[in-house]
């Protein structure tokens, strides 16, 4: 019988779980512990159907005092914590099996996998190596608010996680598997005496220290591992390895940058936050300079190499001695900066070619000399991480609303006689815009640029502020910025005005400028905007063959639901395609995606394969969200593996597009799509809907957990408008009704089957990545929901009149997920994925004791109970089921 490949997680799961139980008996007291192993069975026998252990659960649960419950609901959660970490660990584990059993095969995913596979469908090594070459990945990480744990506990959960490595090791003697265990319990010691709750909103200037420490963490090791991977498969399987200079990975950032509704990102904010990334990369640097200075002791060189090192005994070593005193040079102008002192020391490294010039010395020099063999090593990997992250560590975008710029124009035009911007007609606009942009005078009157406006008619703060911002990109180094984002674009002045914004504000080096298309209309209307723009012949000239297009997945999902958005997704993008192809631009496209289903969330190389063909055309953005930077990159072998992935997908879908939609599929899906969409926006402009939404779920209460410095909501009301996707998402996760990932798609199944489309829509499942891939996203979401559940919120919170459509929509749930099972030809939910099912079967008996806790600990608190306990206590259950659910926002 063959070995099981998961019982390594189930023992390490059932240790950790041995190891709390120790903790909360000697912390909390055995009391406790008796209360939390009560709970405990009673969740399972509850989960096991057994009517009696669920009404003896939410009696004992209801009856405690918020004290009681806060110590509970700690329990609970850091079970589903250390689950987790044991879940990532395990991945890693599997992955090294993987590599390691001769006799398996690579793992999916893998570039081991992927190049053969490649080479075998009829691409030929030199297009094989051309593509990888010429790949561009840029993961772009932000800071929006879906992390919900402090910085404190990700460094204890890496520590667990290095632990759990450790007791991996074959070779470790009895002594040493006991030091690794109590290593263990000492930090699961401190994890139970650590605070769990944010107690104040993070800056933008702490959430970008916190979001960058990742590349310590992991990624500045990891980079190099992946790459010497990629090179050594193109070896393998084209006879040549990956092209000097190649950049294939590449990081950008919004954290700083992205000031789209949030009034704390000013720009010396984002002026600090540059500073702030290059201060990092300087002292990583530094620490490889060390390094390679310490190693490369070797006492022959180039002749160029001797040139430079003048008469010392050891050359590389007087070489990378020099620049070893730059980067520190650097690290002080930075730090002198972030303390607001001036002063440049001509030391000081600015540009990136000055890094590269001495450690590409030493590197000819070595294989000039015949040592290629040590160039190769610690040195390649330098010079690799030079390429992917040169001194900046991470491209800064800009992002803003694309009314704020209209605001600042209007303000321009009305003070200088020309009329109201904000009134024109759009062609009015285009018309003005181009004109400037087309001649040399200055617009904005140089008083405004050096101290903003005066007088009665000065914009209002925020619009000062974008000039600010403009200045501020104009002064920074070229190297730290990436593009400048324009949120809710709609038309082609929108860009237009960022291009004039960012001339006359003495930009030398104008970032791009990148629309981003997100609500229902911006989509559909995305093709003809990106024509009439390319039309320009002043903007056809500016872009230089090279156009970057932003799809949001949020905003369209909120407003038209899961399915309708990604039909409007996917058609956006073969209309931006087709633009960019009839101007003869190349384009990128930039993917705005969440953790989350309803976000445009799931598995990184199904979605990438499930794109409309030639929206990969060698180079990909996409960003990475929240509490998924950790998840994906936080534990190194999980980011070899994430980073794998991404590149595999992005070669995968360059060389072998998929096939375009045939005309059959075309006209079902736009029915379903249509057909959802309606029955989605039935539900949401209920007029009873708002009031129902916020009270069964805990959204007016998510203001008190401080998980991002970005504000809930773009304008100060209660409605859903202005609420944003993230907040809205995560209310639903905590209920566990999943809303927004699949309502009106059972309404658009049932009326496919109702009309005899039974077998087409099995035959779409089958045939076509994207439909297949959107119905395995909705069953995984429906999978991990629970109706039952949450119609406890809903009889519990819920006014009587409002409680028949929490009903309603639990019936819905369940017709969805019979449908969704009719089209996937499966007989269960995650049929077809046993290991997450198991996954979330474990975790369902410590989730449910949290789920009873809030619905008593919301009551308690909106019926006046505020006190510190109390509130607490809601907060960890919040904390604790995101644990649960994994990907929230």
């Amino acid at each position: 019988m063959a070995e099981d490949p998961h019982a390594p997680l189930r023992r390490d799961i059932r240790e950790l779980g041995v190891m709390l139980g120790k903790v909360i008996r000697e912390q909390g007291g055995e009391a406790l512990f008796n209360d939390v192993e009560r709970v405990r069975r009673l969740a399972k026998e509850s989960r096991d159907g057994k009517a009696w252990a669920r009404t003896e659960l939410t009696r004992r649960l209801s009856a405690l005092p918020s004290a009681a419950a806060l110590q509970l609901a700690r329990a609970f959660s850091h079970f589903l914590t250390l689950a987790n970490i044991a879940e990532q660990h395990h991945r890693v584990r599997r992955s090294r099996d993987y590599r390691r059993a001769p006799t398996a095969p690579p793992q999916p995913g893998s570039l081991e996998a992927a190049l053969p596979r490649l080479l075998a469908g009829g691409v030929s090594p030199g297009r094989l190596l051309e593509a990888a070459g010429a790949l561009s990945v840029e993961l772009v990480l932000t800071a929006h608010p879906t992390e919900i744990t402090r910085r404190a506990l990700l460094q204890k959960y890496h520590a667990i996680a290095e632990g759990l490595a450790r007791r991996d090791r074959p070779d470790l003697t009895a002594q040493e598997r006991a030091a690794a265990d109590e290593a263990l319990y000492r930090e699961i010691t401190a994890f139970w005496h650590t605070d769990e709750i944010l107690r104040r909103k993070p800056t933008p200037l702490e959430e970008a220290r916190g979001g960058l420490l990742i590349f310590e963490q992991s990624l500045w090791e990891t980079v190099p591992a992946v790459l010497r991977e990629l090179d050594r498969m193109l070896r393998q399987c084209c006879g040549s390895g990956l092209p000097p200079r190649s950049a294939p990975l590449r990081f950008g950032s919004w954290m700083g940058g992205d000031r789209d509704g949030n009034p704390n990102v000013t720009q010396q904010v984002t002026r600090d936050v540059c500073w702030v990334s290059r201060w990092i990369a300087a002292d990583l640097y530094l620490r490889d300079v060390a390094a390679l200075i310490r190693e490369l002791s070797l006492q022959s060189g180039s002749a160029a190499l001797r040139d430079a090192a003048g008469d010392a005994r050891e050359p590389y070593r007087a070489v990378l001695r020099r620049l070893e005193q730059r980067l520190v040079a650097t690290r002080a102008a930075l730090q002198a900066r972030l303390d607001g002192q001036a002063g440049d020391d001509p030391q000081v490294l600015w540009e990136t070619k000055d890094l590269r010039e001495p450690l590409e010395l030493c590197f000819r020099s070595l294989h000039e000399t015949g040592a290629g063999a040590i160039a190769d090593g610690r040195l390649l990997d330098v010079l690799r991480r030079v390429d992917c992250f040169g001194l900046a560590l991470v491209r800064l975008d800009i992002r803003q609303e694309a009314a704020r710029h209209t605001a600042l124009l209007d303000s321009v035009t009305r003070d200088l006689g020309l009329g109201a911007y904000g009134d024109w007609t759009e062609a009015q606009r285009v018309a003005f815009l181009a004109a400037e942009l087309a001649g040399r005078r200055p617009l904005i009157p140089r008083a405004w640029l050096d101290a903003g406006p005066a007088g009665a008619e000065s914009p209002p703060p925020e619009v000062r502020e974008v000039l600010a911002t403009c200045r501020a990109i104009a002064a920074l180094p070229s190297e730290s910025l990436g593009a400048y984002v324009i949120s809710m674009a709609g038309a082609p002045s929108d860009v237009l005005a960022v291009c004039l914004l960012q001339r006359e504000c003495g930009g030398a080096h104008p970032l791009r400028v990148v629309p981003l298309f997100e609500s229902v209309q911006a989509l559909r209307d995305a093709g003809p905007i990106l024509r009439a723009l390319l039309a320009l012949p002043w903007y056809r000239a500016h872009c230089r063959g090279l156009q970057e297009v932003m799809i949001g997945y949020s905003d369209s999902a909120k407003e038209a639901g899961r399915l309708a958005s990604a039909w409007l997704l996917y058609t956006a993008q073969e209309e931006v395609v087709a633009a960019c192809r009839e101007a003869g631009v190349r384009l990128v496209l930039f993917h705005g995606r969440g953790g989350s289903v309803g976000r445009g969330g799931g598995p990184t190389h199904e979605a990438i394969l499930s794109q409309p063909p030639g929206s990969v055309d060698g180079s990909l953005r996409v960003t990475e969200q929240g509490e998924m930077i950790q998840a994906k990159y936080g534990i190194a072998g999980i980011a070899q593996r994430t980073l794998e992935v991404y590149l595999t997908a992005t070669l995968e879908a360059t060389l072998r597009p998929p096939p375009a939609a045939r005309a059959s599929w075309r006209t079902l899906i736009s029915g379903l799509a249509g057909r959802s969409m309606d029955a989605y926006q039935e539900v949401l402009r209920r007029p009873d809907f708002t009031a129902f939404f916020r009270a069964t779920t805990p959204e007016p209460e998510l203001g008190l957990v401080n998980v991002g410095s970005r504000p809930a909501r773009r304008q100060a009301d209660s409605g859903l408008s202005s609420l944003r996707a993230i907040p809205w998402i995560f209310a639903w996760t905590q209920v566990r009704l999943h809303l927004p990932a699949w309502l009106g798609i059972g309404e658009a199944l049932e009326m496919a089957v109702t009309q005899g489309k039974e077998d087409e829509l099995a035959a779409l499942y089958r045939d076509w990545a994207f439909f297949r891939s959107t119905v395995d996203l909705v069953e995984m979401v429906l999978a991990k929901s629970e109706p039952e559940l949450f119609l406890r919120y809903n009889a519990a919170l819920a006014e009587e009149s409002l409680q028949p459509l929490g009903l309603e929509l639990a019936r819905k749930l369940a017709h969805t997920s019979g449908l969704v099972l009719r089209v996937s030809r499966h007989g269960e939910l995650l049929a077809e994925n046993a290991v997450l099912r198991r996954s979330i079967q474990v975790r369902n008996p410590y989730v449910d004791p949290l789920n009873l806790l809030q619905i008593d600990l919301l009551r308690r608190v909106r019926g006046g109970d505020h006190s510190e306990t109390t509130v607490n206590a809601l907060l960890i259950t919040i904390n604790g089921i995101a644990a649960g659910m994994r990907n929230t926002g």
